[in-house]
């Protein structure tokens, strides 16, 4: 054995130094998870065996007493090695950020091999004959040489693909490509070297290879950071596969027209190039043809979000008129319901419109669960629904009703019930959409909560309508509005205590429209606010008139859901009764029943606020809405106003007229409130109400509504008469004594025993627990 020479000995001790480098990529494997860990790994191992072949090779160059050339050792040194390299590549396409998925790092495998097998050409056209750029020092043809070149070809090419489709950042992945293609240069100088006995390739190898895993021990410390996915399959360049290609086709052009032949090494350049460029169009054929499928699948989602209303789930105006599209057949009639949410609008600005998505969100589930298999729902925006039937137009009347109650039902979301009626418009020939829309309408105008289907006649009464709007704008300031006023008197006395303020509206051209045909039109433009702001305004200006003419009598004005959910309505009231002088107990705010079911909670914070600045509340038309008697005891309100459907109710099979009247007084009186029966035509209806105790009545009995001259003379005329009582705050009802009973005749030989409560006038007067016979008329109202 040979004594080893110093360069040989610098080429050990420098391949030594590679221990750490793998060391520290071994160590920053053990540290990650996932997709970073096994790139790591792989680049550890790559690196370890890099290193090993080389420590191998080194040592037994030394030790060995084999003369130049050695090819077996150098051989398998250049296996090795190029076994490590190969692992390094692998790694470095495995890397975070290299590639989006393990298709793209085959791909991108592929691309380097392309531009690997061009170096491979080109350099083979310089290097042999007859260009042969390097002459006599040509290095021999051995596997020590040939095996790291291919793999410094590949990684050479892997790094400028990487440079040019590696995602952001881009420069961690390509310093590990580039360490690797140091390595590889190391590897075949330290192969080259062994094989044909150059140290100085050796020692430049020893060196070399070091530096190239430092460096990529140094970038994959970043290399597992968060990427930008940037860019797509369509915006990727080809000139990375072309450039090569011309490469080769011009460097063998100069090789055959200097007389080179087309060896081996060229075939299998060739070759490698072409298999290449095939497995990259296929993998690209791939590629293009999942894109094409996401896109369609895409397209289809999202032309089906563009028919889809997000929130219910259910079809948008786009999706129904696909669905008139689609249908129109002659022999299969189709049917439209046209659906609206009665006072939706009070439910967001109230409740909030996370309440409000809530409500519609279940809408749209009931109307899914009361359809049948081909009917279409859809939400044509806001609170406005619609359903597309197949059917006939009686067919679907009848759907349309039992959806009317379906919708009516009470809504449970957070915080409490919401209560919403519905306006249906049912439409089956013509302009399906425009006919429903114009149905629904009139169905809104006609008091909502109920089914109106398409007539003719309705696109006149829509541009009534029109105009009412229009010319409301200018009502007020062209003095078009009056208020008269219907008195409320007392039971039995029929003495005038107070008057409920009525609005009039009298147009030059179009004549006196009827309050039920312009307040709709009012509530729904907005206008109702101002209007009601006159109203009150004008009923406490005539109070003051009348209270500074000594009159004792007070003023009820109809109060709109609208004005009742403005944010500061009960200091808008204060500053009118202060405006005029009117104590606040004269005034008295009529809500009727209908408003009030529509957000409970809030309705009595607002009623409240009102109740404080002193005047009273009468709740209306009680009995024809939705309060229950839980939601009566908590109320804030005075005055309980029985509507005129329960007073004009015809005999119960009992034989007693109006059973239900008795029934309402004893209640208003029990929870403390005062009782007003309006709606009063005849004698007989007054003495019904009178007999059940009610002591305040209004209709057309006691007079319609008239100026406010004319009331002022029926007061005039009552001036020496016993003062009127006017509405008095809620009192709760006496407990200083026990119930007692009375029985009263129901009807021929029929006779019933009736409570007669603590706060009845008869009460004083009963003796023992029951008494037969009748009682004495209640006084006037005010005082038991």
């Amino acid at each position: 054995m040979q004594s080893p020479s110093g360069v040989e000995l610098a080429g050990v001790v420098g391949l030594l130094v590679t221990v750490p480098a793998v060391a520290v990529l071994g160590n920053s494997g053990r540290k990650h998870t996932g997709a970073a860990r096994r790139a790591h790994l792989m680049l550890a191992l790559g690196g370890a065996v890099v290193t090993a072949a080389a420590l191998a090779g080194a040592l037994s160059a030394l030790i060995s007493d084999a003369s130049p050339p050695r090819i077996g050792l150098g051989s398998a040194v250049g296996i090795g090695t190029g076994l490590g390299t190969l692992a390094l590549l692998v790694g470095t396409a495995m890397l975070p950020g290299a590639a989006e998925s393990p298709g793209a790092a085959v791909r991108h495998l592929l691309d380097g091999l392309v531009m690997a097998a061009a170096v491979w050409f080109v350099g083979w056209v310089l290097l042999t004959e007859p260009t042969s750029l390097l002459g006599d020092s040509a290095p021999m043809a051995c596997a020590s040489l040939l095996i790291p070149t291919a793999l410094l070809c590949i990684s050479l090419g892997l790094t400028i693909v990487l440079a040019l489709h590696a995602h952001r950042p881009r420069l961690t992945t390509v310093r590990v490509a580039a360490g690797v293609t140091v390595v590889a240069t190391a590897a075949i100088a330290i192969g080259g070297g062994i094989c044909q006995g150059h140290d100085s390739w050796v020692l430049s190898g020893s060196l070399l290879l070091p530096v190239g895993l430092f460096l990529i021990a140094h970038a994959v410390r970043a290399a597992d950071q968060p990427v930008e996915v940037i860019g797509d399959l369509s915006e990727r360049g080809t000139a990375y596969a072309v450039v090569p290609m011309v490469a080769m086709v011009l460097a063998l052009g100069m090789h055959l027209s200097r007389g080179g032949v087309f060896g081996f090494y060229a075939f299998l350049g060739a070759s490698v190039e072409g298999f290449a460029l095939v497995g990259r169009q296929y993998l690209a054929l791939g590629d293009v043809r999942r894109f094409t499928l996401k896109l369609r699948q895409s397209e289809a989602h999202f032309r089906e979000l563009a028919h889809t209303d997000p929130l219910t789930r259910l079809a948008n105006r786009r999706g129904l008129q696909r669905a008139l599209r689609d249908c129109k057949c002659p022999d299969e009639p189709l049917v439209l319901v046209g659906i609206d949410l009665d006072g939706f609008k009070t439910v967001n600005d109230m409740r909030g419109h996370d309440v409000g998505d809530a409500v519609l969100a279940e809408v749209g589930e009931r109307l899914r669960r009361n359809l049948l298999d081909g009917d279409v729902a859809a939400r044509l925006g806001g609170d406005e629904f619609a359903v597309l039937m197949h059917g006939t137009a009686d067919e679907a009347m009848l759907t349309a009703h039992r959806l009317l109650a379906v919708l009516g039902e009470p809504y449970e979301v957070d915080g409490g019930s919401v209560f919403l009626s519905a306006s249906l418009g049912v439409a089956d020939t013509g302009e399906l959409i425009r006919d429903a829309d114009l149905a629904l309408r009139y169905a809104k105008q006609r008091g909502k909560n109920r089914v109106e289907r398409y007539q003719a006649r309705y696109d006149e009464l829509l541009r009534r309508r029109g105009t009412l709007e229009s010319e409301l704008r200018h009502a007020i300031d062209r003095e078009q509005f009056r208020l008269v006023f219907q008195p409320v008197v007392a039971l039995p006395s029929m003495r005038l205590v107070g008057a409920e303020a009525l609005l009039r509206w009298h147009h030059p051209t179009l004549g006196a429209v009827r309050p039920d045909e312009f307040i709709p039109v009012a509530e729904e433009s907005g206008l109702i606010t101002r209007i009601g702001s006159w109203v009150l305004a004008q009923a406490c200006k005539q109070l003051a008139d009348w209270l500074a003419k000594g009159h004792d009598v007070w003023v009820s004005v109809n109060l709109s859901p609208k004005e009742l959910h403005a944010a500061d309505y009960a200091g808008q009231v204060a500053d009118v009764l202060a405006e005029h002088g009117v104590p606040a107990q004269r005034l008295v705010l009529e809500v009727t029943e209908h408003a009030v079911a529509t957000d409970m909670e809030e309705l009595v914070s607002r009623l409240a606020e009102l109740r404080a600045t002193g005047v009273r509340i009468a709740l209306d038309d009680f009995g024809a809405g939705y309060s229950s008697l839980g939601q009566l005891r908590t109320m804030p309100v005075d005055i309980l106003k029985i509507d005129h459907a329960l007073v004009a109710e015809p005999e119960s099979r009992t034989g007693t007229a109006a059973p239900l009247v008795d029934v309402v007084v004893r209640l208003g009186h029990r929870l403390g409130l005062e009782v007003l029966a309006e709606g009063i035509g005849t004698p007989g209806q007054r003495a019904v109400v009178e007999e059940a105790g009610c002591r305040l009545g209004q209709g057309s009995l006691f007079g319609w509504g008239v100026p406010a001259e004319h009331l002022e003379a029926q007061l005039d005329s009552l001036r020496t008469g016993s003062p009127r009582p006017m509405p008095v705050p809620r009192n709760d009802p006496p407990v200083s004594g026990a119930p007692r009973s009375q029985v009263v005749t129901l009807g021929p030989g029929m006779k019933q025993l009736r409570a007669v409560l603590p706060t009845d006038p008869a009460f004083g007067a009963l003796v023992g627990d029951q008494n037969v016979g009748s009682v004495d008329s209640p006084s006037e109202m005010g005082q038991p």
